[in-house]
Parts: C-alpha cells; sequence; structure tokens
C-alpha cells in the first residue's frame, strides 16, 4: 500500500516551493483518489504531458500570443480531443489529472491546467485566468498583448465580451478587469480541492473525498480558516467524536476574539461530540 502520510508531505513541501509544481500538485490530490496506485500513475502523467508538449511547433516566447493559443486548440482540442460536457460536473474523475489525461475530460480549471502544463513545457507564455464560475487560459502578457482561450470549449480564443458572458452565465455578475490577473498556482490548487469538496458535499456517502479534500486543503501555505471546523464536522460525522471535539475546540480558540457568540455555539458543539461516547 502506498504510503499516505509520505504522500502528504510532499505534497505540503511542493505546495510551499518558490515556484510550486502545478502538475505535481494536482497529481498528488489524484493520488488521495487511489492511494493504492502508488507513484505509477503520477510518473506516466508527467511523461504524456512532455509528449504533448512535443507535438506542439516550435514556436517560441516571442511568436503572437493568438499563434500560440491556435497551436494549442489544434493540437488538444482538434487531434487529441481534449474538451468539457455538462456532465462532467457530476464526475470526481473530471477533478483529477490522471484521469483528465486518460479520459481527455474534465472540469474547465482541470483542462486548464493541462493546457498550461502543456503549453509551459513548450516554452509558451502562458498562465492562468481563475474567472468566477469558469477557468481559462491567457497567453501573453497578462497586462499587456494577450488573448483568452477556454479549454473546456476545445481552446476556443475568447474575447473580452465573451469572457463576460461566461462570468454572468455563470454567477450574474459583471467582468471586472482583476478578474484577468494570473492565478498563482496555490490559488489553482485550492479552487480545485475546492470543486471536490463541493462534489463530495453532495453526496454524504462519500464523506471520506471530501475529508482528505479537506485536508489536503489546510496543506497549503494559505486557506480559510473555517476550513478546521469542516474538518471537525467531517471527524464527528465519520466517528471520531475526540478527534472532531479537539479539532472544534482549537477552532473555536481561532476565533474567540473576533467572534465570540460563533466560538461558543461551536465549544458547545465540541461539548456534544464528547458526549456521544458515553
Amino acid at each position: 500500500m502506498y504510503d499516505t502520510t509520505g504522500r502528504r508531505a510532499r505534497f505540503a513541501e511542493a505546495a510551499r516551493e518558490t515556484r510550486p509544481d502545478l502538475a505535481l500538485l494536482c497529481l498528488l490530490i489524484a493520488g488521495e483518489a487511489d492511494p493504492e496506485a502508488g507513484e505509477e500513475p503520477v510518473d506516466a502523467a508527467q511523461i504524456e504531458l512532455d509528449r504533448l508538449a512535443g507535438l506542439l511547433p516550435a514556436l517560441g516566447r516571442q511568436a503572437h500570443p493568438r499563434r500560440w493559443a491556435e497551436a494549442l486548440a489544434e493540437l488538444l482540442g482538434e487531434r487529441c480531443g481534449f474538451h468539457g460536457s455538462p456532465a462532467d460536473y457530476r464526475r470526481l474523475e473530471s477533478s483529477l489529472l490522471t484521469e483528465v489525461l486518460r479520459r481527455r475530460r474534465g472540469l474547465p480549471i482541470l483542462l486548464s491546467v493541462v493546457w498550461m502544463e502543456v503549453a509551459r513545457r513548450a516554452g509558451a507564455p502562458v498562465y492562468g485566468v481563475a474567472l468566477p464560475g469558469h477557468f481559462v487560459v491567457g497567453f501573453g502578457e497578462p497586462y499587456g498583448q494577450h488573448v483568452l482561450a477556454d479549454p473546456f470549449d476545445g481552446g476556443r480564443i475568447l474575447s473580452e465580451e465573451e469572457a463576460g458572458l461566461l462570468v454572468a452565465g455563470a454567477t450574474g455578475a459583471p467582468l471586472a478587469p482583476a478578474m484577468f490577473s494570473p492565478a498563482e498556482p496555490a490559488e489553482i490548487v485550492l479552487r480545485v480541492l475546492n470543486n471536490i469538496r463541493a462534489w463530495a458535499a453532495a453526496r454524504p456517502e462519500r464523506s471520506d473525498v471530501q475529508l482528505w479534500a479537506v485536508e489536503l486543503s489546510l496543506l497549503l501555505p494559505s486557506h480559510p480558516a473555517r476550513l478546521r471546523y469542516e474538518r471537525a464536522e467531517l471527524l464527528v460525522e465519520r466517528g471520531d467524536f475526540v478527534g472532531g471535539a479537539h479539532e472544534m475546540e482549537e477552532y473555536a480558540e481561532v476565533i474567540d476574539a473576533l467572534e465570540p457568540t460563533v466560538a461558543e455555539t461551536v465549544r458547545r458543539q465540541a461539548r456534544a461530540a464528547r458526549a456521544m461516547l458515553n
């Protein structure tokens, strides 16, 4: 059996690198879904990303961003068939990089990771754009000449107006210039884990998936403090009353100065969890 503790230590270390390896972090997430698989899927996925990058033309970083976007769309979207569909939102595999590379289907953010990692290996100026509700990819200079592409739609090049329609369709909010800022690897990884948590939260029988997604999120350098409370609730739900109560008490200490009423409510929940042992 693969060492879960070792994999998580590796995830925590990789997340704290000066320049985190986005592909590796996403592959380690996928490893949590199949802990028996070991290192082979991680190595195979890295080799596949390298192979795909080798199929791109040698354009150079000075090539017009649109040429890079078109080259990626032609290779990944047309020749290889990477894209998404509404049905992909209902599958855990759509958030696992190993499975996205195998099935060539996934959520917008995972397909964008494929686009970014293949493009980066080929020398393209590429970055992720965390639009609310729909992740896309940028080529070129974020605050200069650039183009946006939608990997979920096979790499279709987007105008700013079309990007605004994606945001409005997903959230009802208008597009703001700050939304086009490059997404940092840790931000991308947290969003991937949030998607997994949301998938599992809608399926109470998969609280195991929600728990490991929360626990990986807590290993990131920056994460919402409330994730500690979510982990505590999951521990109690899964029968670890002592562990869950302890987590609740620690969370209550963290928020006590700012939210004393909420902290007291959490302490009462901790006492109730301990009482379930009697």
